[in-house]
């Protein structure tokens, strides 16, 4: 399928999943996950309507992002690692993935330094996967009023990446578990938690009937990836 064909279905899935739970379409904000996509790729995609694309490499986004039209609106949505934190705050308009008080200390120093607020999600790794990052909920609770009290970050909402299944029935039970979990931080912080960023290609559907307000899709609008040579990791 064509970009265009493959955009337009996964927005006329993402308002049929609004319909069944009774929400507004406008509510649910569409990130294009260009991981291993070209900015040729990225620079069509605008063209037809998208302004919101995630990246979660760091050095993947350092090379494409300067190459992409200027009025494009990016958020990091990978594992940060401490020494890549400046970079992030250069290019990012809002860091998806805090998975620790360590990483959110030194995104707060790098926003200091560049004299600006960041927006950030806090990532939660519900079931305690030990291959995923994020706060395991009790964790989080516990923490919440230190990463609150950082000056330079504002905490806009909860990240998760639930445990890959066949049948995205089977997530639902953590997409529902981050949405009760949002009521009980907001209560902590005294303040509304705007975003839920949950769901990706294989169950955004699911996540939207359970709350989600931001899902991350990349295969269902650009197909699978393109194969790259093995790099150097970060």
């Amino acid at each position: 399928m064509e970009l265009s064909e493959n955009i337009n279905s996964v927005q006329e899935r993402i308002a049929a999943a609004c319909a069944r739970a009774q929400r507004d379409p406008s509510s649910v904000t569409l990130i294009a996950v260009t991981k291993g996509q070209s900015p040729e790729v990225v620079t069509e995609a605008a063209l037809l309507g998208l302004i919101l694309f995630g990246e979660n490499k760091i050095q993947e986004a350092r090379a494409k992002i300067p190459l992409c039209p200027g009025r494009l609106r990016w958020h990091f949505i990978g594992h940060l690692q401490t020494n890549k934190c400046r970079e992030a705050v250069d290019l990012f308009e809002m860091v998806q993935s805090v998975d620790s008080f360590h990483v959110a200390e030194e995104l707060n120093k790098r926003a200091e330094q560049a004299a600006r607020t960041l927006p950030i999600l806090i990532e939660v790794n519900i079931v305690g996967e030990a291959s995923k990052f994020g706060y395991r909920p009790e964790k989080l609770r516990t923490e919440l009023s230190q990463l609150n009290a950082l000056n330079r970050l504002e905490i806009h909402g909860l990240m998760t990446v639930p445990p890959w299944s066949s049948d995205p029935e089977n997530v639902r039970p953590v997409f529902r578990r981050l949405r009760e979990l949002q009521p009980e931080c907001e209560q902590l912080l005294g303040a509304p938690l705007t975003h839920l960023s949950m769901g990706m290609t294989g169950d955004f559907e699911i996540a939207i009937e359970e709350g989600a307000t931001m899902v991350r899709i990349g295969t269902a609008l650009f197909g699978e990836r393109p194969k790259v040579s093995k790099r150097v990791s970060e």
